[in-house]
């Protein structure tokens, strides 16, 4: 078993696109919950329609790639105004019940019969990121030290979806260091109260709602941006657990707890991964095939969020008090 293979190849994922869009994912979700105390268990609904928004965009009506963007963003917008008119003047687990029924009910839309001219159905969509890795301005070639490189394109990638994260950050942060946040806050934790003081509770929700949701489609444009290629079920319920899992392990409510948690927690699941697959390869594990690696990561984030909410729900870098939080 080659051990510094398996960093380096860990270390690639931990700093790679694919982190860099699940940062930009979890900032969006540790707006909902972490800040405003709403139950958004359906962020891949955001996500899903984010990535269609672009690759419908350019494959289907032939739009250019910014036009996708702002489709992207604005079928997040309109997403979470659909949610939420119905269900943030009552109790946060009716959002819940509703964030995730509306990803799977979106999912299964988007893979229909019906909907196939228009989202490709089953087969989904290819063949729509030409514009982006055209405008790369990275000479060809392998960026890195050692064992971790990348290509131009996926460095391209990269300093677009990083930039969008530290965006997003940026704006969070700004934000709850204005009224506005300090106002998000207090519905966090009693929106009676705040709503006593004149404050319009349900607009406060709405407008984190919709950048939240916003924030999730850009990481939907960027995962599509880096498969070129879409298929709804890509967009399982369970990539918002995940998201759960690696925003719970770095801290909610805190700056940095959305980009801790997910770079380390796809170095954890990639060394876990890549542990296992040289075991089994290697006939240690004699009842484990290749094949059953999959299912068990699966199982490694269940339990991982488990022993967080256990014993440390407030995760690695975050307050136990910020999650003492009044969500009903």
């Amino acid at each position: 078993m080659d051990i510094l293979n398996i960093l380096a190849m860990s270390l690639e994922t931990a700093i790679g696109p694919v982190a860099a869009v699940y940062v930009l994912a979890a900032i969006g979700l540790n707006l909902h919950f972490g800040y405003t105390g709403l139950l958004n268990f359906g962020q891949v609904g955001f996500m899903l329609v984010g990535a269609y928004g672009v690759a419908v965009s350019v494959t289907t009506f032939q739009l250019p790639l910014w036009a996708g963007l702002l489709a992207s963003v604005g079928c997040a917008a309109v997403l979470a105004l659909l949610l939420g008119i119905p269900t943030l003047r009552l109790r946060a687990d009716y959002l819940s019940i509703a964030t995730i029924a509306v990803a799977e009910v979106l999912r299964l839309l988007y893979r229909a019969e019906f909907a196939r001219p228009v989202t490709g159905g089953v087969y989904g969509l290819q063949s729509f990121a030409d514009g982006f890795y055209d405008a790369n301005p990275i000479p060809p070639g392998s960026y890195g030290i050692g064992d971790v490189d990348f290509s131009a394109n996926q460095a391209w990638l990269m300093l677009v979806a990083w930039s969008l994260a530290a965006g997003a950050l940026g704006v969070t942060a700004l934000l709850m260091h204005s009224p506005w946040g300090r106002v998000i806050k207090g519905i966090r934790e009693d929106e009676d109260a705040v709503r006593s003081l004149g404050k319009n509770v349900f607009a406060y929700k709405m407008q984190s709602l919709v950048l939240g949701g916003v924030f999730g489609a850009l990481a939907g444009a960027m995962i599509a941006l880096h498969q070129q290629n879409i298929t709804p079920d890509q967009f399982m319920p369970q990539v918002t657990f995940y998201l759960w899992a690696m925003l719970l392990l770095g801290g909610a409510a805190t700056t940095w707890g959305p980009v801790l948690g997910p770079v380390v927690m796809w170095f954890l699941l990639t060394a876990f991964d890549e542990t296992l697959r040289s075991l089994a390869s290697m006939g240690v594990l004699g009842f484990l095939g290749t094949s059953d690696v999959g299912a068990l990561r699966h199982a490694f984030v269940g339990v991982a969020l488990l022993l967080l909410i256990v014993y440390r729900p407030q995760g690695l870098i975050g307050n136990r008090k910020e999650m003492l939080v009044n969500v009903k």
